[in-house]
């Protein structure tokens, strides 16, 4: 595929549940040739969003767009956008290849486009095994394929990596990178930051439903601050070291994380005459910034 993807816009979106505002006046971009992370805690409004974008949920405000339009305005919107945004919306009886036979004709592609895209994401050897006996890797699998059936030049997953083994979360890294080298725009959410984080290019964090950062993961890397972990037969000092420069300290493996650069640290150990047996850069840590930008606590 040569065709660059299209850009997806949200702006000023709303939605109200009654009296719950599940998604509060968002705004953010998304572009081609890149993987963007749609990020947030559970309930922070991702599949809300999600589904307004194609069209699935009426907005109480604002408006999404897929290129120049809504999605539901492309002739094909199928062709234009594959998305998947549940692992559990199959027929239990059907076959896997039979589930993606039935969808084949509203895409407008054949059936041997539907046999190798189902050898295409693993399960060949699956496909005429019935989807109600599948693991819940596998259905992920089946509903990339299904994603898939149009080629679309834009591809929109919620929450892919569910279920999947170590094996097939590293084979879904490399096609969500492929496909954005190919020029294709890419969205995929997560609550997880580590899970995505080796796999995007930029960020959109969400929390309670509004938007609490947007930039690329370089950006959102220069706003951690880097740890240190600090081995000491004399641990107390190092705390009433940390207290004086007003770093935060917390627990180690049998030392100390030190909220500040190594070399600082080390310094000011030497000038202070405290012994030190570990001195070891963990360098930035992302899932504190994720955490302390929605809020949320590390577990």
């Amino acid at each position: 595929m040569t065709q660059p993807g299209p850009a997806l816009a949200v702006e000023g979106l709303a939605k109200s549940f009654g009296p719950v505002r599940a998604v509060d006046d968002l705004t953010f971009a998304v572009r081609p040739g890149a993987v963007t992370g749609f990020l947030g805690p559970n309930g922070a409004g991702k599949t809300t969003t999600l589904r307004m974008l194609l069209g699935l949920t009426r907005p109480t405000a604002g408006r999404t767009l897929v290129g120049d339009r809504p999605y539901g305005e492309h002739a094909l919107p199928a062709r234009v956008v594959g998305a998947a945004l549940e692992a559990s919306s199959f027929h239990p009886g059907r076959t896997g290849l039979a589930h993606l036979e039935v969808f084949a004709p509203q895409v407008g592609v054949s059936r041997r486009r539907c046999r190798d895209l189902i050898d295409f994401v693993g399960l060949g050897g699956a496909a005429h095994r019935r989807v109600g006996g599948y693991s819940t890797g596998m259905r992920q699998r089946l509903a990339l394929a299904t994603a898939l059936l149009g080629d679309p030049p834009a591809i929109v997953l919620d929450e892919p990596a569910n279920g999947l083994d170590p094996e097939g979360i590293v084979w879904l890294r490399r096609l969500l990178r492929a496909f954005a080298d190919e020029g294709r725009t890419v969205l995929v959410s997560s609550h997880v930051l580590a899970e995505v984080q080796h796999t995007v290019d930029d960020v959109v964090i969400i929390a309670a439903g509004r938007l609490v950062h947007a930039s690329s993961l370089a950006d959102l890397a220069g706003l951690a601050a880097p740890e240190t972990y600090v081995e000491s037969p004399d641990l107390p000092a190092v705390e009433r070291l940390c207290a004086e420069h007003a770093w935060d300290v917390r627990p180690g493996e049998r030392g100390l994380l030190v909220l500040a650069p190594s070399a600082e640290v080390g310094a000011a150990a030497y000038r202070s005459g405290v012994e030190l047996h570990q001195l070891a850069s963990r360098g930035a840590d992302l899932e504190d910034v994720f955490l302390r930008l929605t809020g949320g606590v590390r577990s």
